[in-house]
């Protein structure tokens, strides 16, 4: 395999996380004879200070012309954000942009956590039980994230609106991607929303349940989106599987997840479009541990592991990735932001996390 990457490193840990992603790449490209050509390219908040905008011309003409993307999370501290135009603070000015620009509509957040790392769930052993396993799929590119916004006075009427729209192609290219990843898995498909209120709700699960027709072997069920928020904490396994959900129930309920296995920094994503994606991890660039060497990089690398997987289509690679990870996990190491009730002498660095997975791929 010969392809071309783009790597924006973003900021913050985004640098030093990127490196031990890049590691891993590398190992598996070794191992398997595979040639990447990566190209580097500012994003992000530092982008806007060095460049005078958080996406760059030039950064976009790399991005066109790779075969996939790995971008690092992005934005500064406080006091620097506030020096930086709305339009041009990183969400604004260039994650949304990015997904525009190559229509990445369908986001793959795998939340796992194997039942023997129950510890480093803030919730209780018995709630984890056997372990969770699940797929969270969530619209990326429609909504009320990218739907009209006006701001200021009416007459005399100081007012603020967010316009929410879907059509009908939005949902159902995702729900046959949710839909088509339950049937590969063998497990139940779940549709999350809020339809009992909202009329996109409404017309989100009259598209989805029509899709659910084509794929009478897919177990499928609907879930207000307050109660999945409650189910996710007193019963995290009830949702392993593939669940869908919308752009901003899907932002939030991902993050959510994220709590339930313990950090942020164990979710990988990919942003899958119709000719390219890009993979990023789910948690924001912690500017205030950046340059320390304690981020932890499984999200990084984790979403390299799905870059070769969604976007590649090289599954043996991807396994390769998540099988190294898990197993630094299992051997009894972790990281600091992991590190509550472990050994000390267990705890790893950045830069020692990324050289252990390269080692077990390498059969070290």
């Amino acid at each position: 395999m010969r392809k071309n990457i783009a790597i924006l490193e973003g900021d913050g840990i985004g640098p030093e996380i990127m490196r031990e992603a890049i590691k891993v790449l590398r190992a598996v490209e070794t191992k398997y004879g595979h040639q990447f050509t990566l190209e580097y390219a500012p994003f992000g908040a530092g982008a806007y200070f060095s460049e005078g905008s958080p996406f760059p011309e030039k950064t976009k003409e790399v991005c066109d012309r790779a075969d996939v993307i790995i971008k690092g999370p992005v934005g500064l501290a406080v006091e620097k954000m506030n020096d930086i135009p709305q339009e041009h603070r990183p969400e604004v000015g260039a994650i949304l942009p990015l997904r525009k620009r190559y229509d990445t509509y369908a986001n793959f957040r795998p939340v796992r956590l194997p039942k023997s790392l129950a510890g480093f769930s803030p919730l209780k052993a018995e709630i984890i039980g056997e372990g969770i396993d699940i797929l969270m799929i969530r619209e990326l590119v429609g909504g009320i994230y990218f739907g009209k916004k006006t701001e200021g006075p009416a007459t005399d009427l100081e007012y603020a609106e967010d316009e929410c729209v879907y059509t009908d192609e939005q949902v159902r290219r995702v729900a046959v991607i949710a839909f088509e990843e339950a049937r590969k898995l063998g497990t139940r498909m779940m549709n999350i929303h809020k339809a009992n209120v909202l009329a996109t709700s409404r017309f989100w699960n009259v598209v989805v349940e029509d899709v659910a027709r084509q794929y009478s072997d897919v177990p499928y069920q609907s879930v207000l989106v307050d109660n999945a928020a409650y189910q996710l904490v007193i019963n995290p396994a009830m949702f392993n599987g593939v669940v869908l959900l919308e752009n901003m129930m899907g932002d939030i309920l991902t993050d959510q997840a994220g709590g339930v296995i313990g950090s942020l920094g164990l979710m990988p994503s990919a942003c899958i479009g119709p000719d390219k994606s890009y993979v990023e991890p789910a948690h924001g660039s912690a500017p205030d541990i950046a340059g320390q060497n304690i981020a932890n990089p499984y999200s990084m690398i984790g979403s390299v592991a799905l870059m070769f997987d969604k976007c590649l289509a090289s599954p043996v690679e991807a396994g390769e990735i998540w099988t190294a990870l898990f197993a630094v996990f299992e051997k009894g190491y972790t990281t600091s932001e992991l590190g509550g009730g472990y050994d000390a002498d267990k705890v790893l660095s950045t830069s020692a996390f990324g050289d252990m997975v390269v080692k077990i791929i390498h059969g070290k």
